[in-house]
């Protein structure tokens, strides 16, 4: 019996995964359980509310509120003691940097059940201090395997002392609309790319400083500069919103940058079919799944050396283009690049749909089922 934590219902990507999870479970008779900790969290409450409708898979909800609602207290004595009495032979553990994760997996090792943990942290993410180094060393120590997603997510893990043959690596997923047909995408964003010209570059993401958006807006001011009919829309919302629409009009960029605020994913889809590229600027990223959603479009991707996913997304030239986080400079002639890429706006498209096929929520479930078995089938104790 494997029972699989989640910190937050509101994850779509993650019920598509889960939904998936348990379909392959069943086909192979495998017990497997999912408990969500909480509805949300008070951030995610007002970006859209939870769309159950990408859970379809069975779940035991213990807090029906906000994840940060709930008094440090009670979340560890009620995680504490769900997964105590749990009859399952297998924990997969939500992270590790929480209080309430250590209760989870000391009450693991007293009942002397197996134990893994999903890592999706790389050493890019923010300054670790050796302090914390030790902390998360000993906590590594205590389990059985690791699900992480991506190179970067691997190489952290290693240099946290972790063996590489416990670690389950497994692909990063999005969740996409439901009304998402490959064939009808790939058709609309070829005839979309012939018939314009005009270069059109976009962000999705939280507006905060962590994301690197001052670097794109002066990246961008020199492609408007070479040409006036380039534009750059700004998807999301966050705590510079105002300061960067007041940047952005000193810079004389007003006519040329759009704000949308938020939109959700049914929203999204005619911004990635009508875009030249995404760009991810940001400092700080564990994956970034809004460039897997990108792709799906046929829509290319520029992204930060930060970003957790630009060794596993970025096929230079075919998917798009890496540039060293915080160089305007390079990010500007990356912007050129993708300009010369979609001459052949066909190939592009279909270079970018049939390359991220690999990373769908069928085979990350797989690849997590797979390794749950793997840490099930091996004796002996850590």
């Amino acid at each position: 019996m494997i029972h699989i934590y989640h910190n937050i219902l509101w994850s779509k990507y993650k019920g598509e995964v889960f939904s998936s999870l348990y379909n392959l479970s069943l086909e192979k008779r495998i017990d497997t359980s999912i408990i969500q900790i909480a509805k949300t969290s008070t951030d995610r409450e007002g970006l859209s509310s939870v769309d159950l409708s990408y859970h379809r898979y069975p779940f035991k909800l213990l807090f029906n509120k906000t994840y940060d609602s709930i008094s440090k207290l009670t979340l560890c004595f009620s995680l504490f003691k769900d997964v105590k009495n749990s009859k399952a032979d297998l924990i997969v553990l939500p992270g590790y940097h929480l209080i309430e994760y250590w209760l989870m997996l000391l009450a693991c090792v007293m009942t002397r059940k197996k134990r893994a943990v999903f890592v999706d942290s790389t050493r890019y993410d923010r300054p670790t201090s050796n302090f914390r180094a030790f902390f998360k060393r000993i906590f590594f120590s205590l389990n059985h395997g690791f699900f992480c997603y991506g190179q970067r997510s691997k190489e952290y893990l290693i240099s946290l002392g972790v063996p590489p043959d416990k670690i389950i690596f497994r692909c990063q997923a999005a969740a996409l609309p439901h009304s998402y047909r490959m064939e009808e995408v790939l058709r609309s964003r070829i005839q979309r790319n012939n018939m314009s010209v005009v270069p059109s570059y976009l962000y999705v993401g939280r507006l905060s400083q962590e994301k690197g958006l001052d670097t794109l807006i002066h990246a961008f001011k020199r492609i408007y500069q070479l040409t006036p009919s380039a534009s750059l829309t700004i998807v999301g919302s966050g705590p510079l919103c105002a300061e960067l629409r007041t940047h952005i009009a000193s810079l004389g960029l007003t006519d040329a940058v759009r704000f949308t605020g938020g939109l959700d994913i049914n929203q999204l889809a005619d911004y990635y079919l009508n875009a030249s590229c995404l760009i991810l600027p940001s400092r700080s990223e564990p994956w970034g799944l809004v460039a897997n959603e990108a792709l799906s479009y046929g829509c290319p991707i520029i992204v930060s050396d930060r970003c957790g996913c630009a060794p596993d997304l970025i096929i230079d030239g075919k998917t798009g283009y890496v540039f060293q986080t915080d160089d305007v400079e390079d990010l500007y002639q990356k912007m050129l690049l993708i300009q010369q890429t979609l001459a052949d706006a066909t190939k592009v498209a279909n270079d970018c749909i049939n390359f991220i096929q690999n990373f769908t929520p069928v085979k990350a479930a797989s690849q997590i089922l797979d390794g749950c078995q793997a840490i099930l089938s091996k004796t002996g104790r850590l």
